[in-house]
């Protein structure tokens, strides 16, 4: 996993730059959509701990697909999301994520339409010292196909006031040219010591 622990004055040039890249701040955009597991269809697990999955809609005709058990989540997208390497990542820890707003990164493309290549999620993950309620909060960067469907990248939430744009930052410059599989998730800003961030498959 590639860990990048910036000091809050480079990461404010970083993104000041990157806003001021033409290719970045004309191309790129954002829509939101909000996601509700109990509005979804459900289709029952078959063991104890599997909690089953469920298939939710997102923007633009692309599906999420949502996938527990342990107490623990898989978030994929589009149309084979239950067989892209995103269905088989989530956190070492107690997690989930069956409620939120997925923000939809948006390219234009020479036709003039626009194409989501990744999305932003924040995940509940469980602490150590956590009993009942889970306090941590991680911000996941998903690449969107083609060429696979899967986690790029992490900011931990909480330890970051300015977790969503460094979230974007991950997307926006890693996302397209990732390849799952062979590339190491970036983590991006500062991290709680307790947390254990999932690693490269």
């Amino acid at each position: 996993m590639l860990k990048i622990t910036l000091s809050t004055a480079s990461i404010a040039m970083m993104l000041a730059t990157l806003a001021g890249t033409p290719a970045v701040s004309q191309s790129v955009t954002r829509v939101f959509t909000q996601l509700d597991s109990k509005k979804c269809r459900h289709t029952r697990g078959r063991q104890v701990e599997d909690y089953g999955s469920w298939r939710c809609a997102g923007h633009d005709g692309i599906g999420v697909y949502l996938s527990a058990g342990d107490q623990r989540m898989h978030v994929s997208f589009g149309s084979r999301a239950a067989h892209e390497p995103a269905a088989s990542q989530t956190f070492p820890a107690f997690n989930s994520a069956y409620k939120g707003t997925i923000e939809w990164r948006l390219e234009t493309l020479p036709n003039g339409k626009s194409r989501a290549f990744a999305t932003i999620l924040r995940w509940n993950v469980k602490l150590p010292d956590d009993e009942r309620e889970t306090t941590g909060r991680v911000l996941v960067v998903t690449r969107l196909g083609p060429g696979g469907v899967c986690h790029v990248g992490y900011v931990d939430a909480r330890s970051n006031p300015n977790a969503n744009e460094l979230a974007q930052l991950i997307a926006d410059r890693h996302a397209r040219a990732f390849q799952c599989g062979a590339d190491a998730p970036v983590v991006l800003g500062h991290n709680s010591p307790d947390f254990s961030f999932p690693k490269k498959e």
